[in-house]
């Protein structure tokens, strides 16, 4: 190993900063912003930097929007295509190239919903269901919220709604009717706090009825059932840590810190009256990659071989691949070889000197390792092979006398006698065996003990250090070396294995990797011989992040500031640079950093005022020590203090209303969090006029817990509109009012039928319905749509189902009917307040259902460029309508749509496919609807001689069952 003193001038790059990913707003981007990544790398001589793109590098030119600071890549100009993307810092100076870790940008938006119009759902009442919201295309984090009916009532979380933040779906748990009309999904970025909303033609609505199959939805942690009791337990019976939160649905459970103990399978159970039932999900642990072993600066002589091994933990197992000066390792020669994470190189040569990065990672992230490979030349060496002083030989006979010194590169080698080189046959007399090489020369002999290195080393927390004692000896002396640490006996093996020999028999070196503060402190270095012993000391210093600071105390509170003192901790041989505060309520998720004055707090100074804290919140402050080596240990938490209160500033969001019964005026809020409240004794001002009148009625709502008021009066009329604004107070005095905003008071229900009622039968299971609409306005007497009630000639009236229409519709199809039945029908107005008088009822008989038989005997035969498909003639049963014609489905794979042709013949001709597959299936049609279909046949692309394919009846009802469906709704059968 070369000596400490001399790497403690040239050393090789390593990163002190690197960047992190970054997401941008897109609004931001158009205001001509920019943004800079870091990168910062020690070494001597002082690295110079790169940066790549997406595995491309960049080179900044005069006037380009890259540009250089030191490490430091800024972007300006920034332009969303032309810079997301992922970057890396390259740092490089004489022995070699490091790669930074991988850092994203990103640009955060939030586009437009698309125009689509979507039917009701129909659902029946006492069900639960599920409203898709299917955001529009973005990037950044959503929020999803629920409009009910024109944007005068915000969808509320309670024990029977539930917003999944998740994919935006609203779910509904025993639908009543006042749920029925239009929902609206707002989505907000929180990246780019913009907020869009679904146009009319894309919200879905609810409408009710008997027979119609409620949608469910349940992913393991969103749990929803239309039962109204909801609870969660763990198969194990372990009970809850308090950190665990289920939400006020009970359809979600919270846990945050989420560590390895939450592993396990949870249980959702749902109850009511009825019944009882549970779902299990299991929940696994995955982690990110984190270095458990990690290749080790190393210097080699030529021809030697070298391994490395790196191993990570992480869920999913790492990957791992190994880099060179910054670009990727391939095993392109036999000698280099890489698995599993193990690189192994043999017969190392000049050229593979350098720096190496091992890259273990997994789809949770990745994490770089940096080692140096020295590979260098040796000196001739005698010291394992020495020439035997003395060689007893018989006069005239023949004697073999071996020099085997140990060189790299491989070099001359000659004798001599005394001091004349040796020409002749060796004859008796002393003799000297010389190697040599054009680095140096050695000779076996003659040499005395000495010592060198140097009295105090440095070194960083984490890194590796070699300790070197070297001797020149005497090749006949044995040596022993033996290393004390403050006076105590080093047990090389022991340790937790920090320490360990290095270098050869001439050199007692020692290695201590991944040095710690506790490493610091004087080494003895011992060597012995037979004849003498000597002995070298030196002190090492370890710098590190500075230790926790001490003390912490709040001096002075108010309602939005606090003083604090601290005492610093050990600086660990580097100047503390810097502090940083943190604090933690009981309303936080850990801990936060906080604002303070001033901005930046340096190294010497000891106290600062926090900013910016709520009023009447219980806090913990703690301090955290930087240096350049970077930042230490959290201190202990201060004692809790609370801030002083004082009167409310934050007022309610989401003011809403509307509905209710007659004469009444509905408010409703979002209450304000407790953590925002700011003292004892909150609540609300609930303050209310009709439109045009000039003084204020108020309430006060006393519980800070509380989302709605309800003012009833006799005097008020239907749908009158009433100006509203909800303010706060607590002890401590009134805060303000929100905005202004406009809601109606209960509405009555629509005064009329609706008129020219009329049905007529489509098919065995549709019957399309018309009527006259009423006049469409905003009057007392409001119409948002109409409800058609049916029911069967052998059912009563009272057991009717209920479909109904959003909107000035004056016709819907209701299906799902069976044929060859006699329905009633009669149809009525609704708005919020309930459903008017019904019109008079209409009767109509639906078809007969359509062919139970599906085509048999299918036959297709190719020839040239056709196909030619036959099947036998299907004849519908008595109680079936008769067949009119056959729909031929044909699609290229299972995932096309389907092409439809129809015939009236029992026989089509299509083109042979030339790129794929056809799946082709047949299907009879009359008036009563589409018939079941033959079981699907796949005709090759591949066109050769004439094939006959015969698909009998009974073998296609053997793996396909009959089904009757409507062709925009039916799937491929498979």
């Amino acid at each position: 190993m070369g000596s400490l003193a001399e790497s403690s001038v040239l050393q090789s790059p390593v990163f002190t900063k690197q960047p992190g990913s970054i997401v941008y707003p897109v609004e931001t981007v158009e205001n001509g912003r920019e943004v800079v990544f870091s990168c910062e790398a020690r070494g001597s001589p002082a690295p110079a930097y790169r940066w790549k793109l997406n595995g491309t590098e960049i080179l900044p030119k005069a006037g380009s929007h890259f540009s250089l600071s030191g490490g430091n890549l800024r972007i300006s100009r920034l332009n969303r295509d032309r810079d997301a993307g992922t970057y890396q810092c390259l740092a490089s100076n004489s022995f070699g190239t490091i790669v930074s870790r991988e850092a994203s940008l990103t640009f955060a938006y939030l586009e437009s919903f698309k125009t689509q119009r979507r039917s009701p759902v129909s659902v029946r009442e006492g069900q639960g269901m599920v409203l898709l919201c299917g955001p529009p295309p973005h990037s950044g984090d959503l929020v999803f919220s629920w409009i009910f009916n024109e944007s005068t009532t915000f969808v509320q979380q309670e024990t029977r709604r539930f917003i999944s933040q998740e994919t935006g779906n609203l779910y509904i748990a025993k639908v009543e009717p006042s749920d029925v009309g239009n929902y609206t999904c707002v989505v907000t970025n929180t990246v780019t706090k913009t907020r869009v909303q679904a146009p009319p033609d894309y919200n879905p609505g609810i409408t009710t009825r008997d027979d119609y199959k409620a949608i469910t939805h349940s992913p393991l942690m969103e749990r929803f059932t239309p039962a109204p009791s909801i609870t969660w337990r763990r198969e194990d019976g372990a009970p809850f840590p308090r950190k665990v939160d289920t939400r006020k649905t009970n359809g979600v459970l919270e846990i945050p810190y989420f560590q390895q103990d939450d592993v396990g399978t949870y249980e959702c159970v749902a109850e009511n009256s009825r019944g009882m039932n549970k779902v299990k999900g299991k929940l696994s642990f995955y982690a990110p990659p984190h270095l458990i072993e990690k290749p080790q600066d190393v210097q080699k002589l030529i021809d030697d071989s070298l391994v490395w091994e790196c191993k990570a933990t992480g869920k999913p197992k790492p990957s791992y691949r190994w880099m060179k000066n910054g670009e990727n390792l391939e095993s392109t020669e036999e000698r280099i070889q890489v698995a599993n994470g193990v690189l192994s190189i043999s017969r190392l040569t000049l050229s593979d000197t350098g720096m190496y990065q091992c890259v273990a990672g997994n789809k949770h992230g990745e994490v770089y390792s940096n080692a140096e490979l020295r590979v260098i030349a040796a000196a001739p060496d005698f010291s394992h092979n020495q020439l035997r002083s003395q060689t007893m030989v018989k006069v005239g006979g023949d004697v073999l006398v071996e020099c085997r010194p140990k060189m790299s590169p491989w070099g001359v080698i000659s004798w001599r006698k005394g001091s004349e080189p040796l020409q002749q046959k060796p004859e008796n007399g002393l003799k000297s065996c010389i190697a040599m090489h054009e680095r140096e020369s050695s000779e076996s002999g003659k040499a005395s003990v000495i010592t060198t290195q140097p009295s105090t080393l440095d070194a960083t927390v984490g890194e590796s250090v070699v300790l070197p004692c070297q001797v020149s000896h005497d090749p006949s002396l044995e040596l022993k070396f033996t290393w004390f640490f403050n006076e105590q006996l080093i047990h090389f093996g022991s340790h937790d294995g920090f320490f360990e020999k290095v270098g050869g028999h001439s050199a007692g070196d020692i290695m201590i990797r991944n040095i710690q503060l506790k490493h610091a402190g004087k080494y003895t270095c011992a060597v012995q011989t037979k004849v003498d012993s000597i002995s070298v000391a030196l002190d090492l210093i370890v710098r590190g992040p500075p230790a926790p600071p001490t003390q912490i105390h709040v001096e002075e509170i108010t309602d939005t500031t606090a003083s604090l003192s601290w005492r610093p901790g050990p600086d660990n041989h580097s100047p503390i640079t810097a502090y940083t505060i943190q604090a933690r309520t009981p309303f936080s998720l850990g801990w936060q950093a906080v604002t303070t004055v001033p901005e930046v707090v340096g190294g010497r100074q000891l106290t600062a005022v926090v900013i910016d804290l709520n009023p009447w919140v219980e806090y913990e402050f703690r301090v955290l020590a930087s240096n350049r080596i970077g930042t230490g240990e959290p201190s202990k938490p201060s004692k809790q203090a609370r801030t002083k209160s004082t009167s409310p500033k934050v007022t309610p969001a989401n003011v809403s209303g509307g509905g209710g019964s007659r004469s009444e005026l509905v408010i409703t809020w979002e209450p304000v969090p407790e953590e925002l409240q700011n003292g004892p004794g909150f609540g609300y001002v609930v303050a209310f006029r009709p439109h045009g009148a000039t003084g204020w009625m108020q309430a006060a709502v006393p519980s800070p817990e509380a989302s709605r008021y309800v003012f009833k009066n006799e005097s008020i009329q239907p749908f009158s509109p009433f100006h509203v604004k909800v303010g706060v107070y607590n002890n401590e005095g009134e805060g303000p009012f929100g905005p202004v905003i406009t809601i109606y008071s209960a509405e009555e229900e629509p005064g009329r039928a609706p008129t020219r009622v009329r049905a007529r039968s489509l098919s065995a299971a549709e019957i399309e319905v018309s009527w006259k609409a009423l006049p469409w306005n905003a009057s007392k007497r409001r119409v948002l749509g109409y409800e058609l009630r049916y029911w069967s000639k052998s059912e009563r009236e009272d057991t009717a189902s209920v479909q109904r229409t959003v909107g000035n519709q004056t016709s819907s199809v209701i299906r799902g009917l069976r044929g060859s039945t006699s329905y009633y029908i009669s149809v009525r107005a609704y708005n919020t307040a309930g459903t008017g008088p019904p019109s008079s009822t209409v009767n109509v008989t639906t078809k007969k259902p359509p062919p139970s038989q599906p085509p048999d005997k299918v036959m297709w035969n190719t020839s040239n460029s056709k196909i030619i498909v036959n099947w036998e003639q299907v004849k519908a049963l008595e109680n079936e309508s008769e067949v009119t014609g056959y729909k031929v489905l044909y699609k290229k794979n299972r995932h096309s749509r389907p092409s439809v042709m129809e015939t009236n013949t029992t026989s089509v001709e299509l083109a042979l496919p030339t790129d794929e597959d056809y799946i082709i299936q047949i299907k009879p049609f009359g008036e009563g609807g589409d018939g079941s279909s033959s079981r699907q046949i796949t005709i090759p692309k591949t066109a050769g001689q004439w094939r006959d394919r015969v698909l009998s009846q009974n073998s296609a009802l053997n793996l396909f069952s009959s089904m009757i469906c409507d062709l925009h709704w039916c799937p491929w059968i498979t």
